[in-house]
């Protein structure tokens, strides 16, 4: 099966009340960590790429990582999406390169660290959707920036991430202005800030309803069901793999993140795709780290890989399990990005998400190949 777009999944899981998680990668072990995970227990998926991953790895090794994934797996639906774009030329490159679906994350400037201006935002953001949409790939913006409501400060991850002390209405996406951008942009999916926030410190303690608003997501859906939300920073930070990597000589600080019990809240109210990415690199670094610890005559990489590929699965499996998108694999419909691209010409989407000009892939100032210039 080829790759797909992120939207008609998305609408999949919208029609049968189910969330998805999207998963970041950077290497083969964590694509087949997931693409076994997704056959153990029938899910779709979604594989995402940040722009620190696509440099690590190599866009053409990446995409053809990808491409085995789905070879090797025909019966599984993949969405290969680009995972916090900085400017319209990054997502330009990612469609390129072959992703299904990609993020503008208007809410910063293009040196990703620099909050952006609503206008802004609006205007990155509906350039993308013009240029994707006509060639079927499916976008995803954000309104407002990730960032603690306990403490007011951004974050940083990745190299991407708002820097520096934020207001509550930066933190906070607003209900109203989530219509005006919905309606000016013609997005597929919108992440939206409600405290979360990447990486493993999210929370000092144990998040309550003032520094985790999963009431917000509430508002923002039941003004815009049409569009699907998404959660970012939503790792759960499990306490049992944070004790093993500091058993076996870390010393990660003590923290919390997202517990299920909220991003399972968040699914009912409306939430769509959910990102994790911590929680495997905590079950990935804590296999390797007992391997080192307790056999250290070990040298092979495929002697600590092994279990960590293993402990990476089942991380995958469980929040597929819990995300409720185990079993429906089977019903996701197959569509291609040509008939995407129709559709949307069409209007099957609205006027708002139809390309109101033809664009070809290569128009974009720098228009680099690769994310290597991005």
């Amino acid at each position: 099966m080829p790759l797909i777009p992120l939207r008609p999944l998305l609408d999949h899981a919208a029609a049968n009340g189910y969330g998805v998680c999207a998963l970041n990668v950077n290497n083969m072990e964590q694509i087949q960590s997931i693409m076994e995970a997704a056959r153990a227990t029938l899910s779709p998926v979604i594989v995402q790429a940040s722009r620190g991953a696509r440099t690590y790895t190599n866009d053409i090794f990446l995409r053809n990582l990808m491409q085995a994934a789905v070879e090797l797996y025909p019966e599984i639906p993949v969405v290969m999406h680009q995972d916090h774009g900085n400017a319209p030329d990054t997502c330009i490159s990612a469609i390129r390169m072959g992703f299904t679906s990609v993020m503008m994350d208007g809410s910063l400037e293009e040196d990703a660290k620099t909050p952006a201006g609503y206008e802004y935002n609006v205007a990155v953001t509906r350039e993308v959707v013009q240029i994707a949409h006509s060639f079927g790939v499916s976008v995803e913006g954000e309104l407002g920036c990730l960032g603690q409501l306990g403490t007011g400060m951004g974050e940083k991850e990745d190299g991407h991430g708002a820097e520096g002390k934020l207001s509550l209405d930066q933190l906070l996406t607003d209900p109203a202005q989530a219509v005006d951008f919905v309606q000016r942009t013609g997005i597929d999916a919108l992440a939206v800030a409600i405290g979360t926030s990447h990486g493993a410190y999210k929370f000092s303690s144990k998040p309550t309803g003032d520094v985790l608003r999963i009431d917000r997501i509430q508002e923002i859906h039941s003004k815009i069901p049409n569009c699907h939300l998404v959660m970012h920073g939503s790792s759960s930070v499990p306490e049992e793999l944070v004790a093993e990597i500091n058993k076996y000589g870390g010393a990660m600080k003590n923290t919390y993140g997202v517990p299920v019990a909220e991003i399972q809240k968040g699914i009912k109210a409306g939430v769509r795709k959910i990102n994790v990415d911590t929680d495997n690199r905590l079950a990935i670094t804590a296999a390797i780290r007992k391997v080192f610890a307790t056999s250290p005559e070990k040298f092979d990489p495929r002697d600590y890989l092994k279990p960590s590929r293993t402990a990476m699965q089942k991380i995958c499996e469980q929040r597929m399990k819990e995300f409720g998108q185990a079993g429906k694999a089977p019903g996701v419909p197959r569509k291609s990005l040509a008939e995407m691209a129709a559709d949307y010409a069409a209007g099957k989407y609205g006027d708002p998400a139809k390309p109101s000009k033809p664009y070809n892939a290569f128009k974009g100032q720098g228009g680099a190949a690769t994310a290597m210039g991005h």
